[in-house]
Parts: C-alpha cells; structure tokens; sequence
C-alpha cells in the first residue's frame, strides 16, 4: 500500500503544529501527576513493605492513563480529516494515485506513532520504580501497557473516524470526547437493566475491557475485541470518505 507520503505529510504536520506539543506537555504533566500521587499513596498504605507494586502501584497508575486518554485522544485526532476539508485539500489529496485505504492508513499510523511515543515518555516512570524497588514484576507492568496501547488504538479509529464526518476540528474533538465519555459511563448505571444486559455492556466497554490487563492476565478475546472494534470505525470511516462519491466530489 502506497500509504507512504501520506505518513511523512501528517507527521511533518503533527510535529510542525504547536498544539501538538501542548498536547504532550498536558498528557505528560497530568500523567506526572497521577504517578506521583499514585506512588505517594502506595508509599503510605505499604507500611509493612509487603504490598505488590502492580496492584498497590501500577494498576492506579494505569487506570487514571484511561482517564487522561478520554482528554488527550480528540485533540490528537480532530485535525485529520476535518482540516483536510476545511481546507478544501481532501479533493486534492484524492485526484493522487491514492486510494482511500492509503490516505486513511498514512493518517492513521501517523497518529498511533505519536501516541506510542507519548507511551514511551512514560515509561520513565517504570524506570524509576525498578531503581528504587526492582524489576522483577516488570512483566505485569508491560501487559499493562499492552492494554493501554490496545485501548489507544481503538480510541484513535474512534476520534479518525469522527474527523472524517465534519469540517470543523472543535466539532471533531467534541464529538470524539463525546463517544469516549459514552464508553466509558456504559457500565455505570446498574439500574438499566438485568445482570445479562450488565455483564454484556461491560464486554462491550473499551475502557472495562483493560482492567485484566492491568493486572497482568492477557486475555486473547480482549486482544481480538480491540483489533476488532479498531477495524469496525477504520471501516465506517472508509465508509465516510467513500460518500463524497455520493456528493459528486471526485
């Protein structure tokens, strides 16, 4: 797939735009943050010395990076397609010998590598632990971070996907938050229904869906249920992108 010059066009974009350097100044000052007190709290409850770090530590830690990520994700991704269109530039993007799964899959990658480096800026807080504990529950940790990165991936099909339905980036972004919050509030109110209805809307949420990870239990059907809701909005997006046909844009 010829997806190339699109990836190199939006990372020059990403890393050209100061709102994306006040993007990762936020998620770094606000994951800072949740680390320090997510520590000092385990410093304070762990008197004895025999507490786990995953448990004590890391699973707080990672819970409040699900949190940050409902904030961080539409600002990230508002401006993939909606700026295109604003611009007018989506219709000379397509007259390229490009087809939809090459724009969409340049736009895409260039997004997840933003965020993976954002994760990787964390992980200066799993060195930090191992210096003044160790590393030897180093393996639950990264299961974590698999799920926070699985869990980044739907989210960002989420936020393109939204993008590419209107021209306006605050729409974009506020719609996108709007989803996440959706996701993440499903479970919430036990009163809608049976246990049944209960057990299967925790399945369906992205952000229930990591808290197996967090302890360090890798679940395959937790791993093909976030390929599978990726893959579900990269198709409604290509959807999305395929209905300037119907508009009479070429």
């Amino acid at each position: 797939m010829n997806f190339w010059p699109v990836f190199k066009k939006e990372i020059k974009a990403y890393f050209a735009s100061a709102s994306t350097y006040v993007v990762l100044t936020i998620f770094l000052v606000l994951s800072g943050f949740f680390f320090y007190t997510d520590m000092a709290w385990f410093e304070k409850t762990n008197v004895l010395g025999t507490a786990s770090v995953v448990s004590g530590l890391w699973e707080y830690y990672f819970n409040d990076l699900r949190f940050i990520l409902i904030f961080v994700m539409p600002l990230m991704t508002m401006r993939l397609f909606a700026e295109e269109k604003r611009l007018g530039t989506i219709e000379l993007l397509t007259t390229y010998p490009l087809r939809d799964t090459e724009i969409l899959g340049g736009k895409y990658l260039a997004c997840m590598v933003l965020f993976i480096l954002m994760l990787l800026l964390t992980f200066v807080n799993v060195i930090l632990v191992g210096l003044i504990w160790d590393f030897s529950e180093i393996a639950p940790v990264l299961s974590g971070y698999l799920g926070i990165f699985l869990l980044g991936c739907a989210l960002i099909a989420c936020g393109v996907f939204v993008s590419s339905l209107t021209d306006n980036q605050i729409v974009a972004a506020t719609g996108t938050m709007g989803l996440f919050i959706l996701f993440w509030f499903l479970t919430w109110n036990e009163t809608i229904g049976t246990d049944e209805l209960i057990r299967v809307l925790t399945r369906l949420s992205l952000f229930d869906r990591v808290f197996d990870f967090f302890k360090g239990k890798i679940n395959t059907k937790d791993i093909i249920f976030f390929i599978l809701v990726t893959w579900f909005f990269l198709f409604l997006t290509l959807r999305s992108l395929g209905s300037r046909a119907w508009k009479g844009q070429k």
